[in-house]
């Protein structure tokens, strides 16, 4: 029996590989017979048109596989920043959802109506126009006189480039992942002898201290590129372009009121019994989030949110509304001057793919360190 079924899968899938195979062959021979060229090859031809805002080097001499560099560069870029964002802020406002403040419940309940039931398009062109309404550069909008808004975009100040930064960067996230594991420690500790083991100032200690000595041991920089007013534009810092702004604002406030839900939800199916009992064993309410509630809630909330960071990613092609050069904008462009529309159209489907199943896989990893271990 077992030997049937895998015979009739095996034909199955190569009924489908064949019909595919067919397809693509017909299509193939009914471009050549109209002059179409096929294949892969125009990837190194010459580009011949640029791109406005990329993290990467790119000029129009360039070819057309560096362009796809640059756009998925510039997807990422936007993705990673809007899913931080709208994590920070789906988690702010989903706990304040259960507050006991009717006021801050009522905010927040009135946020996650208001972004979740209106068009992403529109939030992202309505941000668009107000950041395009801005001042001037000349009369730009100062935070602190360090940091600039203008109808060209946000200027902030940045660290002059330097190996130390990076090298701190490490140090940081290595501080972090020590600082897990002493947590991890001490609880098993404590499970063992039933005496708790303090180690909050000890990872603060570590967590800011670590980055400081590699920052120190460095050299110390200390350079600061301030953004100052030249001309008709300011120059020096790091600046976001107003199609960045607006697609990072409209992808990360519309996302952060689903993870908003997550977050209530998942807190919500915690038993109250649960919380009292952790009351009556004297946990602090820190403790109780992070022992009792947390632990639970998060194999609720992974799946979902691990959803929504997909989503999210798939609709930074809306940036193409606004201009933003993101992947499905330059994809548009490629098939316009190349005319491999076949081919282009499938180098892009498949990059949002490996895009969305690197994520899954990632929060699929999460989600199985969180769940209960069958004993």
């Amino acid at each position: 029996m077992g030997f049937r079924n895998w015979a009739y899968q095996l034909l199955v899938v190569s009924a489908i590989i064949g019909v595919a195979a067919y397809m693509v062959g017909n299509a193939q021979d009914a471009m050549e017979k109209r002059g179409i060229s096929t294949g892969f090859g125009f990837l190194l031809e010459e580009a011949g048109f640029d791109i406005g805002e990329t993290p990467i080097a790119f000029q129009s001499t360039d070819t057309f596989l560096r362009a796809y560099g640059a756009a998925i560069m510039n997807t990422l870029k936007v993705s990673i920043f809007s899913i931080v964002f709208a994590t920070i802020l789906g988690v702010v406002l989903g706990i304040a959802r259960l507050s006991s403040n009717m006021l801050i419940a009522k905010l927040s309940s009135a946020y996650v109506e208001l972004f979740r039931n209106t068009p992403q398009l529109v939030q992202i062109i309505f941000w668009y126009t107000i950041i395009t309404q801005l001042p001037v550069p000349k009369q730009a909008v100062s935070l602190f006189d360090m940091a600039f808004l203008t109808n060209r975009g946000l200027v902030v100040p940045w660290p002059e480039p330097n190996p130390a930064y990076l090298w701190t960067l490490l140090a940081f996230v290595g501080a972090c992942v020590t600082a897990v594991l002493v947590v991890r420690w001490a609880d098993a500790s404590r499970r063992r002898s039933g005496r708790r083991v303090s180690v909050l100032w000890w990872n603060v200690a570590l967590i800011a201290g670590a980055p400081l000595a590699v920052w120190m041991f460095s050299g110390a920089p200390t350079t600061v590129s301030i953004p100052k007013l030249q001309g008709f534009n300011f120059v020096g810092g790091a600046a976001m372009s107003p199609e960045f702004l607006a697609l990072l604002l409209g992808l990360s406030l519309y996302i952060a009121a689903f993870i908003a839900e997550i977050v209530r939800a998942g807190i919500q199916s915690i038993t109250k019994g649960q919380i009292e009992a952790s009351r009556a064993i004297n946990l602090s309410p820190s403790d109780t989030y992070r022992k009792v509630i947390l632990p639970q809630a998060l194999r609720v909330m992974v799946p979902p949110a691990a959803a929504q960071y997909v989503s999210l990613v798939k609709n930074s092609s809306l940036g193409v509304a606004i201009g933003y050069p993101e992947l499905f904008n330059v994809n548009n462009t490629i098939v316009t001057l190349s005319g491999h529309t076949i081919e282009a159209i499938g180098m892009m489907m498949a990059t949002y793919l490996t895009i969305a199943l690197v994520i899954a896989s990632i929060m699929n990893l999460y989600n199985k360190s969180v769940q209960i271990k069958e004993r």
